[in-house]
């Protein structure tokens, strides 16, 4: 498991942008979504696909070596909704690999923005190697935050970075092929920051083409799969017409490398 950081140096974070009740979003737009960080040693990211969940966590000056992941998910007609959202499906995901401005100041680039909806944006704190952040007690705050926004205006159309589109299916298949081939065929990690190019590969979520992959049409269980054979949402699949449960997926797909 690694070294583990004094109560003193818990991980924190704080989402400032966007705000919880702020004005909605323009759909389509870029935006950059920020988020304040405490005990973090930000910027250290190795390679997912040879590195991946394969050395202990490490700190420096007592702090997690490590970076974060933004995560933000489609909720529907509602910023309430009852039930679980699905993990595979995304809206937009990054892991940022860089220090941001070496005060815990960190930020993502939505480029091109997001349709219409509800939304909730979460942080994911990880260490070097992608693994979520060990802390020394199980009474405490947690190192992640999470808020909800809206996006207003007129539906946009997808861009190369969807889940559907070249980018996104690339990364998604180097991080399925690193959560495939397991820690016994990966390589020790790096010291230093490098960008991964299936950057945020850490949640595996969304492949595309793959067993359980995203978007796209003719999975075999219905779901959200470019051919994949257990995909959620998908259209045509052999139980589920356009969708799991025949629900259509509304949500434009964003997964940035």
């Amino acid at each position: 498991m690694g070294e583990i950081p004094a109560k003193a140096n818990m991980v924190s974070s704080v989402i400032l942008n966007p705000k919880t009740g702020g004005d909605p979003i323009v759909s389509g737009q870029t935006f950059d979504i920020e988020i304040q960080v405490s005990n973090l040693e930000a910027g250290f990211f190795t390679n997912a696909a040879a590195t991946y969940y394969s050395a202990p966590q490490q700190l420096k000056n007592g702090n997690v070596i490590g970076h974060t992941h933004i995560t933000v998910q489609d909720m529907g007609n509602t910023l309430n909704p009852t039930k679980p959202l699905v993990p595979q499906a995304f809206a937009f995901f990054k892991g940022v690999n860089d220090p941001g401005n070496g005060k815990g100041l960190l930020k993502a680039t939505v480029t091109g923005g997001l349709p219409p909806g509800n939304y909730r944006v979460c942080t994911m704190m990880a260490a070097m190697n992608h693994q979520p952040v060990l802390m020394p007690v199980a009474q405490r705050g947690t190192p992640d935050d999470c808020t909800k926004f809206k996006v207003a205006g007129k539906e946009t159309g997808d861009n190369a970075a969807a889940n559907d589109g070249e980018k996104g299916k690339a990364a998604a298949s180097l991080a399925q092929s690193a959560v495939d081939a397991g820690p016994a065929a990966t390589a020790a990690p790096a010291a230093s920051a490098s960008a991964s190019a299936g950057a945020g590969a850490g949640a595996g979520a969304g492949a595309g083409k793959g067993g359980n992959g995203g978007n796209g049409g003719k999975g075999a269980n219905g779901g959200n799969g470019g051919k994949g054979a257990n995909g959620a949402n998908g259209g045509k699949g052999a139980n589920g017409a356009k969708g799991a449960n025949g629900a259509k997926q509304r949500s434009k797909r964003v997964f940035v490398s």
